[in-house]
């Protein structure tokens, strides 16, 4: 028997692969992401492994879940940003009442954090 050549390159699809015992493997790198997927990105990705199991599968093997995580998470962010702006401003939280009542203000401000969070989960999180 012939000894097997430790790397070999394929033409026809333009991969190398690595002999690992009698198996050759594919040298697959995977694009690496510098973003942070954050509270959003990780409340999804838990979402994704145990309801939508064969998307999380999809993205993880082609190597697009971390920055379909870090992007998500960014839209979330920016619309909690926009969506405690307009009901903070709606419900009259400014900063004089911070000023004359700081309690009320923070109480006021963690009800508006609350509905909001929880418009973002139902939204765009768990979908």
């Amino acid at each position: 028997m012939s000894k097997l050549e430790r790397i070999i390159h394929d033409d026809s699809n333009g991969l190398d692969y690595i002999l690992v015992r009698e198996i050759y493997l594919p040298l697959i790198a995977v694009p690496e992401e510098r973003r942070e997927i954050g509270f959003y990105g990780s409340l999804h990705r838990n979402y994704l492994k145990d309801y939508k199991s064969g998307l999380y599968s999809y993205l993880t093997l082609s190597g697009k879940l971390w920055t379909y995580l870090a992007d998500l998470n960014e839209q979330c962010m920016e619309r909690r940003d926009l969506l405690m702006d307009q009901m903070m401003e709606q419900e009259g939280i400014i900063e004089e009442l911070k000023c004359r009542d700081q309690m009320e203000w923070v109480r006021r401000a963690n009800n508006v954090r609350s509905r909001v969070d929880e418009m973002i989960l139902n939204e765009l999180v768990y979908v």
